[in-house]
């Protein structure tokens, strides 16, 4: 496992820790991280506010997109997939998508390389998470 994707697992970790949902993210462009993110959608009470979208405000206007990559400890969503596509980043590492599928299919027929790692750490999170807080995942996921 790469250095980013450690770096996303540890925005999940600490967004469990202050009590959210543990999906991390971060931007990455040049061997540097432009931005990084955790879903907030319970500590900020805002629907909006996935490890992506978190991720994307955190690094704020960075011009192009272009040779970004974008790390997710969970295959982005729909939400998430639209900000990929709509600012152009080229490629998604995501560390896991058995928890949940995303929009995987929907990047990839915008241009977008998407590589899936199926981390046993990412699922791990994921799983207990959703064990422990089954209605909260649902509405995170909109079910």
């Amino acid at each position: 496992m790469d250095e980013w994707m450690c770096a996303a697992i540890a925005e999940a970790r600490q967004g469990l820790a202050e009590g959210g949902i543990p999906i991390g993210s971060v931007l990455v462009r040049d061997g540097a991280i432009l931005g990084r993110g955790r879903n907030r959608r319970v500590q900020d009470s805002d629907p909006m506010t996935h490890a992506e979208i978190d991720c994307l405000r955190k690094a704020g206007r960075i011009g192009s997109y272009r040779c970004a990559v974008l790390y997710s400890t969970l295959m982005p969503c729909y939400l998430c997939a639209g900000a990929v596509v709509q600012f152009g980043i080229e490629t998604v590492i995501a560390g896991e998508s058995a928890t949940f599928g995303g929009a995987r299919a929907f990047m990839e027929s915008h241009g977008v390389i998407v590589r899936d790692l199926d981390l046993d750490e990412c699922k791990q999170l994921m799983r207990d998470f959703i064990a422990a807080n089954p209605r909260l995942w649902d509405e995170d996921i909109g079910e």
